[in-house]
Formats: structure tokens, C-alpha cells, sequence
């Protein structure tokens, strides 16, 4: 498995993740965005957003293009943390390709919105947690830790990945 397909599995099923912007005064600005579908198998460390292009996130990412994207799911013990570059694109052929119906919900006008664009995140490094086990392991290991009064053995695995681009 490659470095790109282990964060598409990593992330794939993970709908909503915390993209943070620089903001021209220097702060952090955190906002939950729907992460467009995966292809495991063909991903290429590019990750795609709808956003608005009157949004603040889109006037700062026009200033500073650094991003990062913190992705969880503690039911499985799995936590992303992907450092990238963003691009906004009006490249209506792509948005179509990336549409879903449900969308309206955010967009009402659909790809008709004169405001649509679209955010791409070039991946230039992931970080990733992953805990092998269920629930029931990690409980055992905190009660443990808890009772000997030592630190976890096996919290899980930690990597970090840098893609070369």
C-alpha cells in the first residue's frame, strides 16, 4: 500500500474534517467541511471541498494557502492530522464530476450558483493515528494504567508521512 492509498483508507470514511486557515491577522480559523469521495485505489493526495468564493475561508486562503485538515473517529481510535496547500478552481467540469444532489442543502442553486468554487488540498504531509483493538482493548488498557499506576504499553500506532511532490 502506498503513502496516498493508507491516508485514503485512513480518511476515506470519515466525512467531515476541521480545515484551519491563517487569517490576515495571524490566527487559526477551524470550520468542519464534507471531504468529496475517495478513490482508494487512484488518490493522488489531492483532497476536494465546495466552498463559496465570498467565504472567509476563501479570502483567506487567497492571502495564505497553508491549510490543515484534522480528521476523527474515535469509535475506531483513528485521528489524521493532513498539512497541505489549497487552490480555489471555478473548473465547472470538476464540479460537476464532484456533485451530489445533497448538496442543495448548502448551495441551493446547485452548480447554477455564480459563487460555487472549489478548494483543492495538495497533501504535503499527513500525520496518523491508529489504534488496533476495540473499545473494550482500550478500556482494559486505561483501567490497567490507571490501577498500576504506569503508562499505557499500546496505545496504538503513530506515523508520519511526507509526500514528495
Amino acid at each position: 500500500m502506498t503513502d496516498y492509498q493508507k491516508l485514503a483508507h485512513m480518511i476515506n470514511d470519515i466525512d467531515f474534517t476541521m480545515m484551519t486557515t491563517i487569517g490576515s491577522d495571524g490566527a487559526l480559523y477551524s470550520r468542519p467541511m464534507s471531504t468529496q469521495k475517495l478513490d482508494d485505489d487512484n488518490f493522488d493526495g489531492k483532497l476536494w471541498f465546495f466552498s463559496k468564493k465570498d467565504s472567509p475561508k476563501v479570502h483567506e486562503l487567497e492571502v495564505n494557502q497553508k491549510v490543515n485538515l484534522a480528521y476523527a473517529q474515535p469509535g475506531r481510535h483513528r485521528y489524521v492530522s493532513v498539512a497541505g496547500v489549497a487552490n480555489i478552481l471555478l473548473d465547472r467540469q470538476k464540479m460537476k464530476e464532484l456533485w451530489k444532489p445533497m448538496y442543495k442543502a448548502w448551495f441551493p442553486e446547485g452548480l447554477e450558483d455564480p459563487q460555487l468554487c472549489l478548494i483543492s488540498v495538495d497533501a504535503i504531509s499527513a500525520e496518523i493515528w491508529d489504534s488496533p483493538g476495540g473499545s473494550i482493548v482500550h478500556a482494559f488498557g486505561f483501567v490497567k494504567a490507571a490501577l498500576t499506576g504506569k503508562s499505557i504499553e499500546h496505545a496504538g500506532e503513530n506515523q508520519q508521512i511526507n509526500f514528495h511532490h
